[in-house]
C-alpha cells in the first residue's frame, strides 16, 4: 500500500510540472535578444566626435578630451583649401559630402603604422557606424585611392572601390576631364592618368605623391625622384 501511495505522489508531481522548455528563455531566443544590428562595439578604433570638416579628406574631431586634426588615410579628394592651388574638379562636392555626413557625428578612429603625417595631423581610418568612411568616399567617386606606405591596411579595398567607381563613371570619374578617360598610362602605376594628349599638369589631376616611372610623358616628376605632384 505504501508503495502505491508513493507512486501516486510521483505521478501527481509530474502532472503538475510544466513541459520541458516551456518556462524561461530558450538559448536561441536569449542569443537573438542580444543581437543588435546597430551595435558598433565590434567596429575597430577608438571613439571620437567630429566637430567640423576642413575639406573632403580632413576633419577635426573631439578625441580623448581635446580637438585633433585628422587626415583620412589612403584617400585623396580634390583640392579646395590650399591657397597655392586652384580648386580641383569635384572638390567642392567632396567637401560638402564629408561635411554633411560627418559633422557632429560619433565616429571611431582606427590608426595604422604611423600616427601623424609631416604636417602634424593625426592619420586615421574613420568608421561611421559600421561603414569605413574612407572607402565610401572612393566608392562614390568623391576621392581617389592614394596609398602612403606603410599605412596601407585597407589599400586593396580602396583600389577595388576606385575601379568600380571609375568603371561606373561615379562622381569625379564622370564629371572631370581625367575621369572621362580610361586610358591609364603605365608610367603612373597605382593611379589612373591618361597619356597625352591632352597635356596635363598637377592642377589638372586629383592625385598627389604618386609613383612615377620613366618616361613620365606628362612631366609630373620635375625633380626626377620618382614621385609626382609633391607640392
Amino acid at each position: 500500500m505504501r508503495a502505491i501511495v508513493s507512486l501516486a505522489l510521483v505521478l501527481l508531481a509530474g502532472a503538475c510540472s510544466s513541459p520541458a522548455g516551456q518556462d524561461g528563455p530558450s538559448p536561441s531566443r536569449s542569443a537573438s535578444a542580444t543581437s543588435d544590428p546597430s551595435d558598433t562595439s565590434r567596429t575597430p578604433g577608438e571613439p571620437a566626435v567630429v566637430t567640423r570638416t576642413v575639406d573632403g579628406d580632413t576633419i577635426y574631431a573631439r578625441y580623448r578630451g581635446r580637438e585633433i586634426d585628422v587626415r583620412l588615410i589612403g584617400v585623396d579628394t580634390p583640392e579646395t583649401v590650399d591657397p597655392s592651388q586652384p580648386v580641383g574638379c569635384y572638390g567642392p562636392q567632396a567637401s560638402h559630402f564629408t561635411e554633411r555626413m560627418l559633422t557632429g557625428e560619433p565616429i571611431k578612429l582606427e590608426f595604422d603604422v604611423e600616427r601623424h603625417d609631416r604636417y602634424g595631423r593625426v592619420l586615421a581610418y574613420v568608421w561611421l557606424r559600421e561603414h569605413l568612411f574612407n572607402q565610401r568616399l572612393v566608392a562614390q567617386g568623391y576621392a581617389v585611392a592614394s596609398a602612403y606606405p606603410p599605412n596601407v591596411r585597407y589599400e586593396s579595398r580602396f583600389e577595388t572601390a576606385e575601379q568600380i567607381a571609375r568603371d561606373d563613371d561615379r562622381g569625379l570619374w564622370g564629371a572631370c576631364p581625367v575621369g572621362h578617360s580610361h586610358r591609364c598610362d603605365p608610367a603612373y602605376p597605382g593611379v589612373c592618368i591618361p597619356s597625352p594628349p591632352p597635356d596635363l599638369d598637377c592642377a589638372d589631376v586629383s592625385y598627389r605623391h604618386f609613383q612615377v616611372l620613366p618616361p613620365d610623358p606628362q612631366n609630373f616628376d620635375g625633380d626626377h625622384n620618382g614621385i609626382g605632384c609633391e607640392t
